[in-house]
This record gives C-alpha cells, sequence and structure tokens, in this order.
C-alpha cells in the first residue's frame, strides 16, 4: 500500500506543531527554555522541509531520519523535550511523541513501505560513497 501523501501529511504537520512547541518554549523566559526552544524550532523547521527537498548532506549526516525507527525515535525525543511547564506544551509534546511511537511501530509491518522520501538515502549503514 502507498501511504506516501499520508505521511508527507503527518510530519509537515509534526513539523509545524515543533514550530509552534519551539515557539512557545520561548514564553516561559529562562536560559534553558530559550535553548531548548531553539533547538525545536530548528527541528520543526528541518522536518518540515524534507517533506520537499532533500539536501544531500542530510542523508549523509542524518540518516536517521529515512527510515520508520529513526524517525519515531527522533519524534519521541522532541516530543519528551517538550514535555513541561504548560498544557499547550504537553499537548504538543504527547502528540509527538505518540506519532513517534507508531512511526517506530510501523517499522515492523511489513505491509507498509516507507515513502519515497524517506527511501532516498537508504543505502544502508556505513555505506558511504567515495
Amino acid at each position: 500500500m502507498d501511504f506516501s501523501d499520508s505521511f508527507r501529511i503527518v510530519n509537515l504537520a509534526v513539523g509545524i506543531i515543533m514550530v509552534l512547541g519551539g515557539i512557545s518554549q520561548f514564553f516561559h523566559l529562562g536560559f534553558q527554555s530559550i535553548i531548548i526552544g531553539a533547538y525545536v524550532l530548528v527541528f520543526g523547521l528541518a522536518v518540515a522541509l524534507l517533506e520537499f527537498q532533500i539536501p544531500p548532506q542530510v542523508s549523509r549526516y542524518a540518516s536517521f531520519m529515512f527510515s520508520f525507527v529513526g524517525r519515531g525515535i527522533f519524534y519521541i525525543f522532541v516530543g519528551s523535550i517538550l514535555l513541561n511547564n504548560g498544557a499547550l506544551r504537553i499537548i504538543a509534546g504527547s502528540v509527538i511523541g505518540l506519532i513517534g511511537v507508531a512511526y517506530v511501530a510501523l517499522e515492523f509491518v511489513p505491509s507498509i513501505e516507507p515513502p519515497a522520501n524517506m527511501r532516498e538515502a537508504d543505502a544502508g549503514w556505513g555505506a558511504e560513497q567515495v
């Protein structure tokens, strides 16, 4: 089955939620909140932009974004970062984390293949081209 459009929409939604969660971190003034907000904001922009164009450096340095397990663990990580102070951040972190858990589970469903933009860098671990 081909769920490429569904995965693209979900990844864009996660990117938007990350950006909004990152922006919401700035309202709780403090050094740690500002740093976390900046990271989550950049991560959200990167996730959203990966749905439109994949720079060659991403497939080399962030190859985990091209598998269900890698992307799922990344989403769980970012979701757990957002789980603090405030209902909106807890909701955003929970949604991102649950989508991450779903992505990890999808790795073990053989009938569902990753979308094309998640397969482009699938050369295997350590398969650098010289």
